[in-house]
């Protein structure tokens, strides 16, 4: 509602300062959202797919609040090979957790896709900034998913107490 409210604002904004720049951003705001939709489609329907597909029990197993070292260890693995943007992410991570992801493992994904993307790698880093630097951004990164996904979980129980419905 922030957000919706900041928008009309400045549509407001542009609109008094001249109609026509405020007509020029609905438009490129339009032209963004139809640019957008089909990553956006796509990662909704894969994470739908993933809630019907992966059976729960699976995903508790392996990535459940008690999968320990071993799902924060394929969260971290997965979450590096994944390829794809937040359009893609969070709609399957969502996902994941209504089917019964941990805090730990989730965590350890989301931070191993941010830090340790292979995909991001070879597009962005590797071409930008060299193998070196790639190199020991990752070797400093490596335990992060781990430490992290482990102390998420443990934040998450010990505020509990304080959100429960």
């Amino acid at each position: 509602m922030i957000i919706l409210g900041v928008a009309l604002a400045a549509t407001a904004f542009a609109y008094f300062k001249s109609p026509d720049l405020a007509w020029r951003g609905v438009r490129s705001g339009s032209k963004l959202f139809v640019d957008i939709l089909p990553a956006l489609l796509a990662g909704f329907l894969l994470g739908g797919m993933v809630q019907v597909l992966l059976p729960h029990e699976w995903i508790a197993r392996w990535a459940g609040e008690d999968s320990g070292f071993t799902g924060l260890l394929l969260a971290t693995g997965l979450g590096a090979i994944t390829p794809g943007g937040p359009f893609l992410q969070f709609p399957l991570v969502a996902s994941l957790w209504k089917s019964g992801a941990g805090v730990g493992p989730v965590t350890a994904y989301l931070i191993s896709w941010t830090l340790l993307g292979i995909n991001k790698m070879l597009i962005w880093e590797i071409p930008m900034l060299g193998w070196r630097y790639t190199l020991a951004k990752s070797l400093a990164c490596i335990a992060a998913p781990l430490v992290l996904g482990y102390a998420a979980a443990w934040f998450y129980r010990q505020l509990g107490p304080y959100f429960q419905p």
